[in-house]
């Protein structure tokens, strides 16, 4: 059970229309800065403390920079927004300096093999995820009408960052996406005939702009849940979409079965879309936009698996269907 004092943040930040995995990630690290400091209430500590506990996760913990990051984010968060004591601008401790992992990257046949082996409910997902790049979180949120058939491609709302953009679908793809579409239609009209159906879960200003969205069919998710759930938030009763958990775990699976001698997962899909698309001619910027990358250098590190590029947009799947 969380202390008072933890709920209370989580319910601020639920207040605050914070995202389900920030909230997560916040609680975590503020969890553990309580922890460190012998379980001290935080509005007793101050910049030495918080100094302290990130120099800590650096030279004991030997974070990554980015992890180190997030629990700062979290930290800074806890004093400028709930305690309202801010931080100070210049704290002073030992920054990580551990070089980022270079990307686990497959090869075409070794996507191959897994395609062949996936679980069938998964397939689509997975295809996705290499076809056009996506993360997990984005595949699995999609809705019905982000699939723009016309213009062979995939719209990406409020991905990381909150940034929208628009992929690249392998043509291969439509007649099993509109296999989906009618999968997913059956769905919606067994959930629109239960009177205690509240529609599907909609970001806040949206639903108060558009009140009848939930209950449109564009706005269902493509990859919906097999039950239907109390919406924690609300406490209406919708479909959410698939658990993004077993998707993690049927990729590992299919790797296994495939015999792949790699840390194959979800995101090795858009890592090897990455490095193919450059492998085929795509340009390094080309390939920043499609993976949705504010700074050009976080792209680049596909540049130490293959270091060439130049060419239009065409999904490697594409090259395998």
């Amino acid at each position: 059970m969380s202390s008072p004092f933890m709920q209370y943040i989580a319910e601020f930040m639920y207040t605050h229309r914070y995202a389900k995995r920030t909230i997560e990630s916040y609680l975590h690290w503020i969890r553990l800065y309580i922890l460190y400091h012998k379980k001290q209430h935080p509005s007793k500590l101050g910049d030495q403390d918080v100094e302290r506990f990130l120099s800590y996760l650096s030279n004991q913990r030997n974070v990554a920079p980015r992890t180190q990051a997030s629990a700062l984010n979290a930290l800074s968060f806890l004093y400028n927004k709930v305690l309202q004591q801010p931080l100070s601008l210049n704290l002073n401790f030992n920054r990580s300096q551990i070089s980022p992992k270079l990307p686990v990257v497959l090869t075409r046949a070794e996507i191959t093999a897994l395609l062949r082996v996936i679980d069938p409910r998964y397939k689509l997902l997975a295809q996705l995820m290499y076809g056009s790049g996506l993360r997990l979180m984005e595949a699995v949120r999609l809705r019905v009408q982000d699939i723009d058939y016309d213009y062979l491609s995939v719209m990406v709302w409020q991905g990381k960052g909150n940034k929208n953009r628009r992929v690249t679908l392998a043509p291969e793809l439509v007649p099993t996406l509109k296999q989906q579409s009618q999968f997913v239609l059956q769905y919606f009209q067994a959930d629109l005939a239960n009177p205690e159906y509240a529609g599907v879960w909609l970001p806040h200003a949206l639903a108060r702009k558009n009140p009848a969205a939930p209950k449109q069919f564009g706005w269902q998710y493509l990859f919906p849940s097999m039950q239907l759930s109390i919406d924690p938030d609300s406490k209406l009763l919708r479909r959410h979409h698939l658990d993004e958990s077993c998707v993690r775990r049927e990729i590992k699976i299919a790797s296994r079965k495939a015999a792949i001698p790699k840390n194959v997962t979800c995101h090795t899909l858009r890592h090897s879309f990455a490095t193919h698309l450059l492998e085929s001619g795509a340009d390094i910027r080309t390939v920043q936009e499609q993976l949705g990358h504010v700074d050009v250098r976080t792209t680049q590190i596909y540049t130490h698996v293959i270091n060439r590029g130049a060419g239009g947009v065409k999904s490697p799947l594409s090259q395998l269907l």
